[in-house]
């Protein structure tokens, strides 16, 4: 019997090379190749004489807004942009025991009494899928449960099956016959993601694809599955806490940077329908080093209160730490402070942290940075009742967010009196209970909030 022939492929791009090298040639990653069996000639998949879309102009095409379904979550439903879509195709990854089964267990078992569901396991079989089920207290009668991860059947299943929503768990437990390849492998995982789109597309069913990511925190298999689906969500949070982060980082039908939070309970995940109480420490008196940050998450504001420690550095190398924020960004706003305030941490240690391991990406938290950073420099408590937002630039200068107004209602609902905002942002009309005080450069800002306040 012949050998067969090995091929090192890319598990970025899934190129394919005839022998190892150090650096993919064709996306320019570095030791990303990995031994595979080279793919024999398998027959046409594509009939030539297959009828193509007609050309149209772009204006003769019907633009309907797409029509949407709920899945049974509204914290779900609010990632997703606003339900799930007729067709569409979801990737959602995390990390193992984050909750992604469980979550998408409790949408099917909602979705079921009113729409045909399948929920297709490759990791589990359907016994251990009913004691998670039984568990969780779900009404399964009238959701469908295949164990299986070969391709072929799976989709012959879905043609005799015909449900609206189908869960694969997960796209690199399948395999397909036309690959000899292992399951998880590039080939293997790009494949089945595109029978599986290529399926829901024509037939109108939505698929949702659970995904394994790396150690780094990346949805494993190639890049291209993300470019694939229409939805990608990422799951986000500790294990060792009860709380979730859904984040949606790709999303053709709605919003991206939504955010949903769920709270892990004996009866699964719940939605949290006021999630700024989770990120906001409760303490009897006000303490120095904590500021309240009014962040964006998509459409949604967020209240996150920002700690800061400054202590004296025992090492020549003062240390910078930052949990939840960029850390580069952290030197940055160091050494504004000191040039344009004047207010010096060269030789102090420096540590942020985001309450509730949330992660904060936008440059509006600048401000709420500093402002932490010096009140716990000085060992002087903010006044109670304060938020803060805005970015600060290299100049010193203070410039404005996005959805100011937004930002400032839900602190006022949440019972904030004082705002620190950039000028711009400075609201043309007043809000009831919200005194704001409007700067324009960081040394104004602090000394508003040693004199204003």
């Amino acid at each position: 019997m012949a050998k067969a022939r090995a091929v090192y492929v890319c598990t970025e791009c899934g190129g394919q090379m005839a022998k190892w090298q150090g650096q993919c040639p064709q996306c320019q990653s570095w030791n990303t190749l990995v031994e595979g069996v080279a793919e024999s000639a398998t027959a046409q998949r594509f009939s030539p004489l297959a009828e193509t879309s007609a050309v149209q102009a772009l204006s003769d095409i019907d633009a309907t807004e797409v029509p949407r379904f709920s899945s049974g979550l509204a914290e779900f439903d609010r990632v997703l942009g606003g339900g799930l879509v007729a067709g569409g195709v979801v990737l959602i990854g995390g990390d193992p025991g984050i909750g992604k089964s469980t979550l998408l267990l409790q949408a099917l078992a909602a979705i079921a009494p009113t729409r045909p569901t399948l929920y297709v396991s490759g990791e589990e079989s359907g016994a251990q899928i009913g004691l998670r089920a039984r568990r969780l207290g779900l009404e399964g009668n009238a959701l469908r449960v295949l164990a299986e991860i070969q391709l072929e059947r799976i989709q012959k299943v879905l043609q005799s099956e015909r449900p609206q929503i189908v869960v694969i768990d997960s796209i690199q437990t399948l395999y397909s016959d036309a690959l000899t390849s292992a399951p998880g492998s590039v080939a293997q995982v790009r494949e089945c993601a595109a029978s599986l789109t290529r399926m829901a597309k024509q037939s109108g069913m939505t698929v949702i694809l659970v995904g394994h990511v790396t150690k780094e925190g990346a949805l494993a298999g190639p890049r291209v599955l993300e470019h694939i689906v229409d939805t990608v969500l990422y799951f986000e949070g500790d294990t060792h806490s009860s709380f979730r982060l859904v984040r949606a980082i790709k999303n053709r039908f709605g919003a991206i940077n939504e955010l949903g939070v769920f709270a892990m309970t004996e009866r699964g995940l719940k939605g949290v329908t006021n999630p700024s109480a989770l990120f906001l420490s409760t303490h009897a008196a006000p303490v120095s080093g904590s500021c309240v940050l009014a962040t964006q998450e998509g459409s949604r504001p967020l209240l996150v209160e920002i700690q800061a420690l400054v202590d004296a550095a025992q090492v020549p190398n003062p240390r910078r730490l930052s949990v939840g924020l960029e850390q580069n960004r952290l030197a940055m706003l160091l050494a504004v402070l000191h040039r344009h305030a004047g207010v010096a941490c060269y030789d102090q240690d420096v540590f942020i942290n985001a309450v509730g391991g949330v992660k904060i990406t936008e440059p509006a938290a600048d401000l709420a940075v500093l402002c932490a950073i010096h009140s716990s420099l000085t060992d002087r408590p903010l006044p109670r009742g304060l938020v803060v937002f805005g970015e600060v630039g290299l100049a010193g200068e203070i410039r404005p967010a996005p959805r100011g107004q937004e930002r400032l209602r839900e602190a006022a609902k949440l019972g904030f009196s004082l705002a620190l905002i950039p000028k711009s942002n400075a609201p043309r009309q007043a809000i009831e209970g919200l005194r704001v005080c409007a700067v324009e450069r960081i040394d104004e800002a602090l000394t508003s909030l040693r004199e204003s306040f």
